[in-house]
């Protein structure tokens, strides 16, 4: 027998031996994923880092209402209003708020600003031996390998304290846009024999005019493309202690283990097409509907196309209609509809306003359809994922590094989770198991039967 069919007969055996009757998670009480029948998290946690609100509690029931995002006890809508009102970029000021816990002063604002600058750039020999000598195919994967490569250029790696983590946390924050855009040009170089041109981040620039300034042989970009990426970047930054990635965070850095490991685990779970991947779903989901729907006015042929998706005939045939629905929010996810604004303005810039609302009526019609053909035990709108990789196809920017993108920002997050951590000196974060296999008796191995 080949080395192929020997794996595909055992891979039988692994699989058919993991499965488990579903009917236990009922009989023993186990939430799957952590979230019960109405989609309501188990707590497992305490934060001040930020609250997501998608319902409301009225006599012991739960009320879905139109959801809400707050870092550190501030309204995302009224700190999207007030940098935007005074024409400034946004999300250094969002790292500064969530990891210190109040809005800076506009000297703590400068002062903070150099800091970022100062910790910018790369270390000459990692970028040569790391990033251009090793290129990788994932963007992620190769994010998460240089992180781990870090580790061996930071001589108090190891260190745990809160003052070295925030300089560690501080660091990466600064170097991960570096690390995103020269890491896709080594890949485009080595895999699509594309021009190499490397740009040094600007300690003047803010991140996301860092990012277009090195992604573009020609340094060049407008104010209005800046401006959008920085506000996605701020409306990434951070999702509660309860989103998959920032509790992988959680639970790394709960064994004591250093920055760059938990770093790299949360990384490793953004990667996931549930979680962080899902934006560029969207947008292969949206480039498969356009072949198959002639008129994107008629409703009936948007809906029809959704169907399929649900019955699992179109697409990826997964059956998920990617950009629609999130595991808390039911009415609305406020990030999206902030976004949403925008999206339109940038739309018609680039001349893709026909575009743009395809994606609109996709937002109104695949809930109602998904509704139609689903129980639901909560309401299901548009999350930000449906609208993040529009943006950043409208930008012009390589659809490899829209989960990078994602990671660029949620960085924010991660950190000022990693330090809440580390900082409550809690115990190791350890869930139970029940097992459900039963006790066998042990055979000898003469004795055994061949199962194939």
């Amino acid at each position: 027998m080949s080395l192929e069919n020997m794996i595909n007969t055992y891979s039988e055996f692994a699989r058919s031996s993991s499965l488990i009757d579903t009917e236990l998670y009922a009989k023993y009480e186990v939430k799957r994923g952590l979230r019960d029948i109405s989609g309501k998290g188990v707590l497992a946690g305490l934060t001040e880092i930020s609250e997501v609100m998608a319902y409301r509690i009225e006599d012991n029931d739960l009320i879905p209402c139109e959801g809400r995002l707050f870092y550190r006890g501030y309204d995302i809508r009224d700190i999207v209003k007030g940098f935007l009102t005074e024409k400034r970029f946004g999300f250094e000021e969002v790292c500064f708020l969530l990891i210190m816990g109040h809005l800076p002063s506009p000297v703590e604002y400068a002062e903070f600003r150099k800091i970022l600058g100062d910790l910018m750039i790369l270390p000459d020999e990692f970028l040569r031996n790391t990033i251009m000598n090793a290129p990788g195919r994932d963007m992620m994967n190769q994010l998460a390998t240089s992180i781990l490569t870090l580790y061996t250029y930071d001589e108090k790696a190891e260190d745990i304290s809160i003052p070295n983590v925030l300089r560690q946390c501080l660091q990466l924050i600064a170097q991960f846009p570096s690390l995103m855009v020269h890491g896709f040009q080594s890949y485009a170089y080595y895999y699509n024999k594309q021009s190499l041109i490397i740009h040094t981040p600007e300690k003047s620039l803010s991140i996301a005019e860092n990012i277009l300034h090195m992604l573009r042989s020609d340094s060049k970009y407008s104010q209005l493309e800046a401006q959008i990426l920085d506000l996605a970047l701020v409306l990434h930054a951070e999702h509660g202690g309860g989103n998959n990635s920032t509790f992988t965070n959680h639970v790394v850095t709960s064994s004591g283990t250093d920055t760059y490991s938990a770093m790299a685990s949360s990384l490793c779970s953004l990667k996931g097409p549930r979680h962080g991947g899902a934006n560029i779903k969207v947008v292969q989901m949206f480039e498969d509907m356009k072949k198959s729907v002639k008129d994107w006015s008629d409703d009936d042929e948007i809906c029809a196309y959704v169907e399929k998706i649900l019955d699992k005939e179109a697409f990826d045939k997964s059956g998920l209609v990617y950009g629609i629905g999130h595991a808390v929010y039911s009415l609305s996810d406020p990030r999206a509809l902030i976004f949403r604004k925008f999206v339109e303005e940038l739309a018609s810039s680039k001349h893709a306003e026909e575009e743009y609302k395809f994606y609109s009526k996709v937002e109104t019609l695949a809930p109602q359809v998904i509704s139609r053909r689903r129980k639901m035990y909560k309401g299901v709108s548009a999350n930000i994922d449906f609208y993040s990789g529009f943006v950043y196809k409208l930008l012009d920017l390589p659809s490899e590094l829209y989960t990078p993108l994602f990671a660029t920002a949620r960085m924010a997050g991660w950190s000022a989770h990693r330090i809440e951590e580390l900082s409550n000196n809690g115990k190791i974060i350890r869930p139970a198991y029940k097992s459900v296999s039963g006790h066998k008796e042990y055979v000898p191995i003469d004795k055994r039967v061949d199962n194939q």
